[in-house]
Parts: structure tokens; C-alpha cells; sequence
């Protein structure tokens, strides 16, 4: 819907743009107006495009159907013309095969054609003399009367434009009288009021600087052209140079963008009125429009691959690009400075903001602070009588173990009187050379050791166990026991580092201490953290 919308108003758009075109006073604000829409089309090249592509492709599909060289040549004609002012290469290389076509059918009918259409392709994109020579080839007096006025036209256009651009006065001289030859021709077999007649008359007119009629002529063939079509694009161009002679700049600007509107509605990537108009806005000051349109402009003729478009947009790319990249740095150095001191006011600006709100929060700050305290003491009360039960349950174990050691020291006591008091020496030697006891309270020892360390660190052996290579990991046979390794460390973790403390209480001598801390140490990934490691396992 918004699609349709838009062709409705652009097509209301270019009927008052044409009312302009006849009207000679231009206000500031209706030419800004038909700029902004000549970017608005300018942003949608790609759709133009895309309907050019599909006709294309719609084409080329329909060839891939048909088998006969005479139908391929009429399919080939058509992809060419598509082609024509959108892709050189493209073009060039369709005509060529139907060149090849034409010479293995043995038709010089559509071997001319091919040639004369090969020569007006060379003659519109600059190529004057490459044009002239393939011109050369085709047979006049063998042409149909329909086929003569392309011909002349071809050959006229051709040597005009060596005629322009050679710098030799001699052949500028031959060149000129060719190109008046064939001009005569191309009169004297064509309609006075036709397009061809038309165009050649009104540039003789403008080389003579007689305006008024050049107008009245451009006027007759705008009035037949259709618009978005290439006649329609090139016309206003034209009427656009009898307006710059004019000295009417306004009126110019104006048909070069109906030209350049015209010419990315159609597709037609070799154009020159982009490129002109951005060179008028750069000399206006519109430094922003004019590298904008220029770049546009250079994206076309790169696309096309014209010769002729680069030799004109080489003049003025760099200028325009220059001088953008000179008034971008200007900017970047203004947006710099402002920036510099909306910095130092946004300082400002924040400080107040902060010593505001932190006014502000102070009042909510201290409640949290106070539900925080709340919550930690809550806390606190909670760890500590986890603490108070933990020391009452191993306050009560340790006066539980003494007491059965002080009993058993009685039992002892007891029975050693008793073999002195009956003289049994013999038993009373045996008890006391006896280990069974010590192994006995030591295996008790160990046992009440582990419980109550696996108690506290319940997770102990897979925390060693992480901090050891994988292949040298420690392997318990029960869960709530330890061996001598993991006992070692047990200590360890609860500050007892001297090896001759650890011997005294684990009974073994200091040497095995040093044999297992070595080991572990050894085994460990960091050997020489590991024991500090050991110390802040949770």
C-alpha cells in the first residue's frame, strides 16, 4: 500500500516538475523540496535495480528453453537491450555472440544489425574510434531503410566525438567534415520532426548559441518523451546545458535532478547529470549533498564500466571528497571541543546529582545498615550456638576419653600392685614389656581423631584429593576413617607444622613425618603451595 502510495505522489511530483521545467521561477524551498526527493529515489536504487535484474533473469531463463541459433539472436537482442545503459560488459558480450550467431546462420542482415548496434554501444560509452572501425564493416548499400537512420546516426556521433576530443587540428578538421557528411545524410532521410532531427537540430542551435529556438525544440521533444525512459533522462539533461548558457542556475539544477530521477527509475547507469549537479552544489557550498551525489554517481559508472563517466568524475571526486574530509575533520574538531565542555558540566552536573543522593540515601542507608546489623547479629547468634553445641559435644567427648584414660590408668595401677604385693615378677615384667596396651589406646586415639576431625571437615579427603596429580590421589577403606597421610594433614590444618610434634602424637618417629610430607608434597600439582593449601581448606 505504501508502495502504491509513494508512485501516486512521485508520479504528482514529476507532473508539477515539469510544470517547473516550463516555468522559469524556481523559490529556494521548491527546489530544496525536489532535491530531498531526488534522495529519497536515490535510496531506492536497489528496488529499480532489482525489477531490472528480474527482467533480465526472466530473459536469460526463456533462452536456456530454446535451441535454434535464429531465436537465441532475437533473445540475445532483448537481454541487450535490458543491458544497454546498465552494463557495458554485459552488453558488449551478448552482442558479440550474436555476431558469432549471425556469422554461423551466414545472415549479413543480422550481422550488420549486430555491428551497427555494437557501434552505437562504443560511440555512447566514449569509445569513438573502436566504433568507427566496427562501423566500418557493415555493408551501406546492403542496409534496410529502417537500419540507414542508425547508421548515420552511429557514424555522426562517432566522428563528433573525435572531432571533440582530439587535439590535432588537422584531424579535428577531417573529423568535423565527416561528422557534418553523415549528419546531412541522417537529415535528409529522416522526418524533419523526428527525435534524431530534433536532438541534432537543437545542438546546432546550442553550438550557436540561439537559445530561444533550442528551447522551443527541447520543449517538442519533451513533450513526446516518456518519462522515467532514458529519452526522457537525456532531454532534460540537455535542456539543463541550455539553461547553464542561460546563466540560469536554478532552472538548471532543476532538470538535471528530473534527469538524474528519470535515470535511476530506469536503471540506466550511464548517465551524466548526477555528476554534474554535484559539482554545482559543491561550487554552491553543499559540500555534504555533493560528495553524497558524487560517490552515487562514481557507483554507477563503476557498475556500467564507462570510460567516459570515470574521465568527467575524475575531475571532480577528489575536490568533493576533500573537501568533505576537510569540513568532516572541522566538524570532528567542533564536536571535540563541545564535547570537552559538556564533559566538565556533566562533571559538574554528576557531583551535584551525587552529593544530592547521597544525601538522600543516608537516612534509607542507615536503616539498611541497621537491618543489616539485625540480620548479622541473627546470624552471629545462629553460628554461635552452633559453635557452643559443637565445643559442649567435643568438651563432653574429650572429659568422656579422659575419664576412661584415668580409669584405665587405675586398672593398671591396680594390677601392677597387685603382681608386686604377690611377687609375681615374672608377670609384672611381662606387662610391662607388653605394646598390646599402647596399640590398643592408640588405635582408640586414632579412631576418636578421625571421628571428631571428619566431623569438623567432612568434605577433608576430596579437598586433598584436589590438590593431588589424579594418578596419586589418597584412597580411604571407610568413610569416616583416615590413614596416615590424611592424619599428617589433619594436623597440619589444625597448626601443628613441627614434624617432631606431629611424631609425638601420631607415634612414629620424626623421620617417617619427613618420608610422608616428602611423598605428599611430591604428589601434590603445586608442591610448593601445598601444604599453605592444606592450612585454608574450609
Amino acid at each position: 500500500m505504501k508502495a502504491l502510495e509513494f508512485k501516486y505522489n512521485f508520479r504528482i511530483s514529476l507532473s508539477a516538475l515539469f510544470l517547473v521545467l516550463i516555468n522559469p521561477s524556481v523559490s529556494s524551498q521548491e527546489l530544496e523540496d525536489y532535491i530531498i526527493q531526488l534522495e529519497q529515489v536515490m535510496s531506492q536504487r536497489t528496488e529499480f535495480d532489482q525489477l531490472k535484474e528480474n527482467r533480465i533473469n526472466s530473459l536469460i531463463k526463456k533462452k536456456s528453453s530454446i535451441s535454434s541459433a535464429y531465436d537465441s539472436y532475437k533473445i540475445n537482442d532483448k537481454i541487450y537491450d535490458e543491458y544497454e545503459f546498465y552494463n557495458f560488459d554485459n552488453a558488449l558480450g551478448y552482442i558479440e555472440k550474436n555476431l558469432y550467431l549471425a556469422t554461423q546462420l551466414e545472415d549479413n542482415l543480422l550481422l550488420d544489425k549486430a555491428r551497427l548496434k555494437m557501434g552505437l554501444l562504443l560511440v555512447n560509452t566514449g569509445r569513438y574510434k573502436e566504433a568507427i572501425d566496427i562501423l566500418s564493416e557493415i555493408k551501406k548499400d546492403s542496409l534496410p531503410k529502417i537500419l540507414l537512420k542508425n547508421y548515420f546516426i552511429a557514424f555522426s556521433e562517432g566522428y563528433s566525438g573525435l572531432a571533440f576530443n582530439t587535439t590535432v587540428s588537422e584531424s579535428k578538421s577531417n573529423y568535423t567534415q565527416l561528422y557534418l557528411v553523415y549528419r546531412d545524410s541522417l537529415y535528409s532521410r529522416l522526418d524533419a520532426n523526428s527525435e534524431e532531427v530534433l536532438r541534432a537540430k537543437e545542438k546546432d542551435l546550442r553550438d550557436i548559441r540561439s537559445l530561444k529556438m533550442a528551447f522551443i525544440i527541447n520543449d517538442k521533444r519533451l513533450s513526446k518523451a516518456r518519462k522515467n525512459s532514458r529519452r526522457y533522462s537525456l532531454i532534460t539533461f540537455e535542456r539543463s546545458l541550455l539553461y547553464e548558457l542561460e546563466g540560469d542556475v536554478e532552472n538548471q539544477k532543476i532538470n538535471l535532478i528530473s534527469s538524474a530521477i528519470s535515470d535511476i527509475k530506469a536503471s540506466v547507469k550511464d548517465n551524466a547529470s548526477m555528476a554534474t549537479l554535484a559539482n554545482i552544489l559543491f561550487n554552491e557550498g553543499d559540500i555534504d549533498r555533493a560528495y553524497s551525489l558524487i560517490n552515487f554517481s562514481y557507483d554507477d559508472a563503476e557498475f556500467f564500466n564507462s570510460n567516459l563517466r570515470y574521465i568527467n568524475i575524475a575531475n571532480d571526486l577528489p575536490l568533493i571528497s576533500k573537501s568533505y574530509e576537510q569540513k568532516t575533520v572541522k566538524q570532528k574538531k567542533r564536536l571535540h571541543t563541545l564535547l570537552f565542555y559538556i564533559t566538565i558540566l556533566s562533571f559538574f552536573l554528576v557531583l551535584a546529582l551525587y552529593i544530592i543522593y547521597k544525601q538522600v540515601l543516608k537516612v534509607s542507608q542507615a536503616r539498611n545498615e541497621l537491618k543489616l546489623m539485625n540480620e548479622d547479629l541473627m546470624s552471629l547468634n545462629v553460628k554461635l550456638s552452633e559453635v557452643d553445641r559443637i565445643k559442649e559435644n567435643y568438651i563432653g567427648s574429650f572429659l568422656n576419653l579422659y575419664s576412661e584414660y584415668i580409669s584405665k590408668l587405675d586398672v593398671y595401677r591396680k594390677q601392677v600392685s597387685k603382681y608386686v604385693k604377690n611377687n609375681q615378677m615374672n608377670a609384672l615384667l611381662k606387662l610391662s614389656e607388653s605394646k598390646q596396651m599402647i596399640d590398643e589406646e592408640l588405635e582408640i586415639f586414632n579412631k576418636n581423631f578421625d571421628n571428631s576431625f571428619l566431623h569438623l571437615h567432612p568434605d577433608f579427603v576430596d579437598s586433598i584429593n584436589k590438590l593431588l596429580e589424579d594418578d596419586k590421589r589418597v584412597v580411604v577403606s571407610e568413610s569416616n576413617k583416615l590413614n596416615t597421610e590424611l592424619r599428617i594433614l589433619a594436623l597440619i590444618k589444625l597448626g601443628i607444622t613441627s614434624s617432631s610434634k606431629i611424631a609425638k602424637i601420631l607415634r612414629y618417629s620424626v623421620n617417617t613425618i619427613y618420608n610422608y610430607r616428602a611423598a605428599l608434597k611430591n604428589a601434590a600439582k603445586d608442591k610448593s603451595t601445598f601444604e599453605d593449601l592444606v592450612k585454608k581448606i574450609n
